[in-house]
């Protein structure tokens, strides 16, 4: 018989019993747009964070391992970076840049608003290889100071604005670009100050900490592990972090998360699923004369097979279609209200989820409906005919 003919035989089954089709249509939308617009939003947040961290990748963050240190007439805990103890580390680092950081947070006053912030201290050759200007420009003498994006948007600082910090006034001579979140330093809720300045307000030779922006990437590890191996010989004199390795766990953890919330939306596929199976069964039952009837005409077993194989492709096909629109929508509408932006929606890593969805979606259906066509494929003719 023309193959074409058992198609148009599905069309009509679905059209005739219109209102259950439509319900296990609206299982597979419900199933595909879960699937996908969970997919969308996880990778969205996984490349919004890469994109937000990526600039701390290359680091390698130092700090003292606070060992206890004995003097002539009293114990004291050394949790600062000595002179010493930098020119190892430089040595350690090879070619690489070594920036030491001076860090507090004290009270400052805009006018008549006051508050607190953070402060850090860094030699002027090595702020631009930290920091990127918005406006204004580097410091170059102790007179001044940057300001973070943050702290300039909540005290309203400009190039120009006079800051008091401690008891010292100080004239903001650069905004620094929003950095966002970071492993080595967050200066957009700080004041940068030059390092002699630090030191003489503070009264504090010794570092924070250290950071190395290793060049290559690459040798990351190798540079840390030159680290370690020259200043923890003997005792454990530092603490070395990996901040590409941090990056890596956070990232693979949003991950996991991400494969974990589609995980979920595919439960609504299974119920989907059980739908369609449940209106194939019920079809068969109702149609088992007819499928004594063509039987009986000389209608193969793979021919019925196909008849009702077609009619879980049509309920698959057309929910997964719309529930691929659904999703559009749904990933556009959260990620505006999560992220306030749609910028990684158009990534290619984060579309792939709607067809990814649409597959599974057709899948369910040919998967539910298969033993119920089985079934019916392999009904005794003579019983058929008999049946009512």
């Amino acid at each position: 018989m023309n193959p074409g003919i058992f198609f148009e035989f599905a069309k009509r089954s679905v059209r005739l019993h219109w209102l259950r089709s439509l319900l296990a249509v609206i299982g597979i939308v419900i199933g595909v747009a879960a699937i996908a617009s969970m997919g969308m939003l996880g990778n969205s947040l996984v490349l919004s964070i890469s994109e937000s961290l990526s600039d701390v990748g290359d680091a390698i963050v130092i700090y003292s391992h606070g060992g206890i240190s004995q003097g002539p007439s009293s114990t004291t805990v050394n949790d600062k970076i000595t002179q010493r103890m930098l020119k190892d580390i430089i040595r350690a680092s090879g070619s690489n840049d070594v920036i030491p950081i001076y860090n507090t947070a004290d009270q400052i006053e805009v006018g008549s608003d006051d508050g607190i912030a953070t402060v850090y201290g860094l030699e002027t050759q090595d702020l631009s290889l930290l920091l990127d200007l918005e406006e204004g420009q580097f410091l170059k003498s102790s007179a001044g100071a940057l300001a973070g994006s943050r702290i300039a948007e909540e005290y309203d600082l400009k190039v120009g604005s006079r800051v008091k910090l401690g008891d010292e006034n100080l004239r903001i001579v650069g905004i620094l670009e929003e950095r966002g979140m970071g492993f080595d330093i967050n200066p957009d809720s700080a004041l940068i100050v030059t390092d002699k300045f630090f030191s003489s307000t503070y009264d504090q030779e010794d570092y924070n900490f250290v950071i190395v922006k290793v060049r290559d990437i690459n040798d990351i590890e190798y540079v840390k592990d030159a680290i370690n191996t020259k200043m923890n010989r003997k005792d454990d004199v530092v603490d070395v972090f990996d901040t590409k390795a941090i990056l890596e766990t956070i990232l693979d953890t949003f991950g996991q998360i991400s494969t974990f919330t589609t995980a979920i939306g595919g439960i609504s596929l299974v119920v989907a699923g059980v739908s369609i199976f449940n209106i194939q069964m019920m079809s068969v039952t109702e149609r088992i004369k007819e499928i004594g009837i063509i039987r009986s005409i000389g209608t193969k077993k793979n021919e019925v097979l196909k008849m009702f194989l077609y009619e879980a492709i049509i309920l698959g096909l057309f929910g997964a279609i719309v529930g691929a629109l659904f999703s559009f929508l749904a990933g556009y509408a959260v990620l505006m209200v999560m992220l306030n932006s749609t910028e990684f929606l158009f990534e290619p890593s984060t579309l792939v989820y709607i067809p990814y969805g649409m597959i599974f979606g057709v899948v369910t259906s040919l998967v539910s409906g298969f033993y119920p066509a089985w079934k019916a494929a392999n009904l005794n003719p003579i019983e058929a005919l008999r049946y009512e």
